[in-house]
């Protein structure tokens, strides 16, 4: 079924089922005083002009099986659409430059238009039909006070069935909102329209009560027609906003509205059951109003001080959390937050002595402090990128000072590969020819790491070269290296090294060693960990005799640092020198085995992350 059908068959439907339930003998014959007239204000808020015509079509069915004349029914069929329609166009009006939403009672201010419109569509509602009374058009004949009793009966019905069915339109959504229109709108104009219609409906009543002529009275209510429906033609041009974020004040003023609707039923169910107690031949008028004017009673003694209390929370407490709140739209991740206008608006609040005080303070100085702490930590970035940059060159540096190609002759094949766990590292290695003979081979670890560790290696790197330009006998280099070493180590650092002279000649190898890992070398096709005198890493002892020693290498050797054999993997199990002699064992190629074992130590660590430097040389003797 069509989406606009619907909308004009349920109000259809709904009024006539309130006509026939309330003109029953159960509700006391209460459909002459029209309670049902307060849906009119429900169908046009939330449904527009098709809740609007849907009511009035209700209740033209009901009217005729009423066996109201076609003129009572012309008559009150316009004024009922046309107040309907209005609360419509009241609601989606700007009055104090507020975000214009769908029907909400989600504030103070909205809460006080709704009562408003009610009051004054109810106000309209009731003169015009009690001038059509007076003036005739109605076969029906009323009672006094009959103006009154149109009145209480439409704000009543208009306020309960009102709110429930705004909480209702929350869980379905079903209220129509207007087609806005860039056109523009006199608003002087529809102002002038809007007032004019208040002031002619103040007078219309007031000739009421002083029986004024038939001529007057039509004419102001035909007057009345024609302001209302002209200020219907207003178009409408305010964008209607979202509001789907539920506010504290919302809860708030959905459990007091559950209060006042449970008052007012009470008022209901006190006047049916006084309804006993008086003469069955009284006044039914004044018995309904009597009951009408109770429950109202009930009503602003207990609405008026809770609005005017919850106004107050609202003001005082509400919107300072509110105005709190507006800091989310202003946080960006890892942004400063732009605290000019929050800091103002905040600063409202900083000279009250309460709790809103010391949160507005408390938010005040939380933003300085994140936009120092950003403003610093922009600093530190800076200066990391600086660092890094200056680390960057450091690596170049160091690497530069690394042999890169391997020596590969007639006599002997040596290559090397150093990785550092950081951007540069303690581990360092060498080699080059001292002469046509001589070959010269080196590798070390500082300890520690990073740059202070990266600065000791290419020191002893530059001293091992200036003094082998001297001196050839491995256990002096390094007697001088530590001593030198020694002197200055005032960071208590230290180096083991490992150094080696290679005669291609005689195919001796003297060495020396300070403290570093026992070399692996291949005799008889099968690799081994040389045995050799440990001595002591540079820089801890001085003076220390370091020796000498010599082999006949006539196969492999392997040297590394602790990186390798310390790899640790996800079970704290370190790599280790038995897996390290095993890999070799087993590794029959004649190709260059670095990279085979830089594999290997890869799939046993797994996601562990490099801890350590990790350096490598392979000599292979031909």
């Amino acid at each position: 079924m069509n989406e606009k059908i619907k909308k004009i068959l349920v109000p259809f439907i709904l009024m006539i089922i309130c006509e026939i339930v309330l003109s029953s003998k159960a509700f006391l014959d209460l459909g002459l005083y029209c309670p049902h007239i307060g849906l009119f204000f429900v169908f046009g808020l939330l449904l527009g002009p098709y809740g609007a015509l849907g009511g009035v079509l209700g209740h033209i069915v009901t009217s005729f099986m009423d066996g109201c004349t076609p003129i009572e029914i012309v008559f009150s069929s316009i004024y009922s659409f046309g107040v309907s329609y209005l609360a419509y166009k009241l609601w989606y009006s700007d009055f104090r430059n507020q975000k214009i939403v769908k029907p909400k009672l989600d504030s103070i201010y909205h809460l006080t238009i709704f009562l408003s419109i009610i009051i004054l569509c109810g106000f309209i509602f009731s003169v015009v039909h009690e001038t059509l009374y007076s003036f005739n058009f109605f076969t029906t004949e009323l009672e006094e006070y009959t103006t009154i009793a149109f009145f209480l009966n439409f704000i009543n019905i208009a306020f309960i069935t009102g709110i429930i069915s705004i909480w209702l339109s929350k869980k379905i959504d079903f209220i129509v909102t207007p087609k806005t229109t860039n056109k523009h709108v006199n608003k002087k104009l529809y102002r002038i329209l809007f007032y004019s219609l208040l002031i002619v409906t103040a007078i219309a009543l007031i000739s009421r009560i002083l029986n004024a002529g038939k001529e007057i009275l039509l004419g102001e209510t035909i007057l009345i027609g024609i302001l209302l429906f002209g200020y219907l033609t207003k178009p409408f041009v305010h964008k209607i906003e979202s509001s789907d974020k539920d506010s504290i004040i919302e809860d708030i003023i959905q459990k007091f509205l559950m209060i006042i609707l449970g008052i007012c039923f009470l008022g209901m169910v006190i006047s049916h059951f006084t309804y006993h107690l008086i003469d069955i031949d009284a006044n039914l008028t004044i018995y309904v109003m009597g009951g009408l004017i109770l429950t109202d009673i009930i009503i602003i003694f207990s609405f008026i001080p809770g609005m005017i209390i919850l106004r107050y929370t609202e003001k005082k407490v509400i919107e300072p959390i509110s105005s709190f709140s507006e800091i989310e739209k202003f946080i960006k991740e890892n942004e400063k937050i732009e605290s000019e206008g929050l800091v103002k608006l905040y600063s409202n609040y900083l000279n009250e002595k309460n709790e809103i005080g010391t949160l507005a303070k408390s938010y005040t100085d939380l933003i300085n402090h994140n936009n120092n702490y950003i403003e610093n930590i922009r600093e530190i970035e800076g200066e990391k990128e600086r660092i890094k940059a200056e680390l960057d060159i450091a690596s170049k540096i160091q690497d530069a000072n690394l042999p890169h190609d391997a020596i590969n002759n007639e006599n002997y094949y040596i290559t090397g590969y150093s990785h550092p766990a950081k951007e540069v590292g303690g581990d360092f290695f060498d080699y080059y020819e001292l002469d046509d003979d001589n070959l010269a081979i080196v590798i070390g670890d500082v300890s520690d790491k990073g740059v202070p560790a990266a600065l000791l290696a290419m020191i002893t790197q530059v001293m091992i070269k200036q003094i082998l330009n001297h001196e050839r006998d491995p256990s002096k280099v390094l007697y001088l290296i530590n001593n030198q070493l020694y002197e200055n180590n005032h960071e208590a650092m230290f180096v083991s090294l490992w150094l080696g002279i290679y005669n291609k000649n005689t195919k001796k190898l003297i060495f020396s060693n300070a403290g570093h890992t026992l070399p692996l070398i291949k005799e008889d096709g099968q690799f081994k960990y040389l045995n050799i005198n440990p001595g002591i890493i540079l820089a801890i002892l001085e003076d220390f005799e370091y020796e000498t020693e010599e082999i006949t290498l006539s196969n492999e050797l392997i040297l590394y640092t602790d990186g390798i054999t310390d790899a640790t993997n996800d079970n704290d199990e370190c790599y280790g020198e038995d897996r390290l002699l095993e890999f070799f064992k087993k590794f029959k190629s004649d190709n260059d085995p670095i990279i085979p074992l830089l594999n290997d130590i890869d799939d046993f660590i797994g996601k562990q992350e490099q801890f350590d430097d990790m350096t490598l040389i392979n000599l292979k003797i031909k």
